[in-house]
């Protein structure tokens, strides 16, 4: 007869397998190398030189930030504000609606002993100027939400491709036997266009996927069991299992893939304390909560979040990917996607991470982790410095950009106080030193001691790269 409290054996396999369980195991399964591809013993070994970096936290704004109201002073749009912008060929533009030039909503200062030109659309990031190194020349392949944040992601256009973090994870391995290797942690209103293709493995051994960690009391799917247990009984059902197992593996030759799985049990429960302890943000002093703003109801989400990057972080987890803006669409709109008007919908999501996304920076600083960790702040694309308007006229919002937008990095191995790249008088298109995703992610790799061409993988008969068959190393931002 079953006992109301009592869980199965049938039950806690289930439960083994699945979210958290599964996570464990397919670890287990790639430390023991029996998830390697068939010719991974000519896998070159990483790093392969001396790396600056040693983890990485990736703050990514879906939707498109304006790099002319952010992080690319264009001085002349105050001039022509009001004029028609001339082209030669049809813009590739998401809507197609070539309105007049317009200025940036934003006034733009030159900050710190490095004299960097930043917005102040961001006044708590515009602090720390001297330690950002932000490429204004970015281009991309596309111009529509998905294909552009997965070419962000992954180097390539369509779904199914592995993200970078899983690239990393590839690489270089773990180093937490108690924490996933690379950690996403999405918006509070939501996960960005495309989902977990964004955090994908692809064709990757599933150990590399990136795992999401939610808020509140079950961070991680299956964490837990689905209804509680007494302490007695589930102590007694790992001790049964235990004795179980330790006999069929005897009885089958000490076969490796079993005892990963048996292995994967034990990690399995050092993520049951892990995960939860990580996540307690209720142990940090009152002057951190107030330096990220985990107290203020506008900030209280990213500031959550950009706490909780920092505490992975030193606990081994070696990519943590936070994500900026829900699903794409909706009234108003929770992402960058500015196309009815710039000024609110940017103010709006600017308020949401200036100041955490700042205090992330200060703190990794003040802790000397700066100095080995990387900071990535992107979007997949920038805004036109013409507004959206089907008639002649100057309207609020801006159309999608993939010809010119800015991203920043900061830490490992870069130049701080330093902007690479040009664009055109208005921001409309790149004019010097164009930067690719390829290039971006070249640079990432290179800064982790791994030389790009060599992190492969083969798969339906190609052995496919991050960078595809392109990039290269941006070396003039590398200090």
């Amino acid at each position: 007869m079953n006992q109301p409290n009592a869980t199965s054996r049938r039950e806690f396999l289930n439960w083994g397998t699945q979210g958290i369980g599964a996570t464990a195991l397919l670890t287990m399964l790639g430390d023991d190398g029996l998830l390697q591809a068939a010719d991974a013993d000519k896998q070159p070994k990483f790093p392969n030189f001396p790396p600056k970096a040693k983890r990485a936290v990736h703050i990514c704004l879906v939707g498109g930030l304006s790099h002319v109201d952010s992080f690319d002073y264009k001085p002349a749009l105050e001039k022509l504000h009001g004029k028609s912008l001339k082209y030669n060929e049809k813009p590739d533009i998401f809507f197609g609606q070539v309105g007049l030039l317009r200025k940036s909503d934003w006034a733009f200062k030159q900050r710190g002993k490095s004299g960097l030109w930043v917005s102040d659309m961001f006044p708590h990031i515009a602090e720390s100027a001297d330690d950002l190194t932000v490429l204004r020349s970015m281009v991309s392949e596309s111009a529509n939400h998905t294909p552009a944040l997965f070419f962000a992601n992954s180097g390539f256009q369509f779904n199914g491709f592995p993200s970078m973090g899983s690239w990393l994870s590839y690489g270089l391995g773990n180093e937490s036997d108690s924490l996933p290797t690379y950690v996403v942690l999405p918006d509070v209103r939501g996960g960005p266009n495309g989902g977990a293709s964004n955090w994908t493995s692809g064709f990757l051994p599933a150990q590399h996927q990136g795992v999401m960690l939610r808020g509140g009391k079950q961070p991680v799917r299956d964490l837990f069991p689905a209804r509680p247990v007494p302490k007695g009984s589930d102590a007694d059902v790992r001790a049964f299992l235990r004795e179980i197992n330790t006999g069929h593996l005897k009885r089958n030759g000490d076969d490796p893939q079993l005892a990963a799985r048996i292995r994967s049990y034990e990690l399995a429960a050092r993520m049951q304390m892990s995960v939860p302890e990580v996540s307690d943000l209720s142990g940090e002093t009152k002057q951190m909560r107030a330096m990220y703003g985990l107290d203020q109801k506008t900030t209280a989400d990213c500031a959550g979040r950009c706490l909780l990057a920092r505490r992975l972080l030193e606990r081994g987890v070696r990519f943590v990917q936070i994500f900026s803006g829900g699903p794409i669409g909706g009234s108003p709109r929770s992402s960058w996607d500015a196309h009815e008007n710039v000024k609110q919908n940017h103010t709006v999501e600017a308020a949401r991470i200036d100041q955490p996304v700042a205090a992330l920076l200060k703190d990794l600083k003040q802790r000397g982790m700066l100095k080995d960790t990387l900071v990535l702040f992107t979007t997949e694309f920038g805004r036109t410095p013409f507004t959206q308007s089907a008639a002649n006229r100057v309207g609020t919002g801006r159309d999608h950009n993939r010809y010119a937008f800015s991203v920043w990095m900061a830490g490992a191995g870069l130049k701080p106080g330093v902007a690479h790249g040009v664009t055109d008088d208005v921001g409309w298109k790149v004019a010097e030193n164009p930067t690719s995703w390829h290039d971006f992610h070249a640079t990432l790799l290179h800064l982790f001691g791994i030389n790009h061409q060599r992190l492969t993988y083969y798969h339906n008969g190609i052995r496919r790269r991050l960078t595809n068959v392109h990039g290269e190393a941006i070396k003039a931002v590398l200090s």
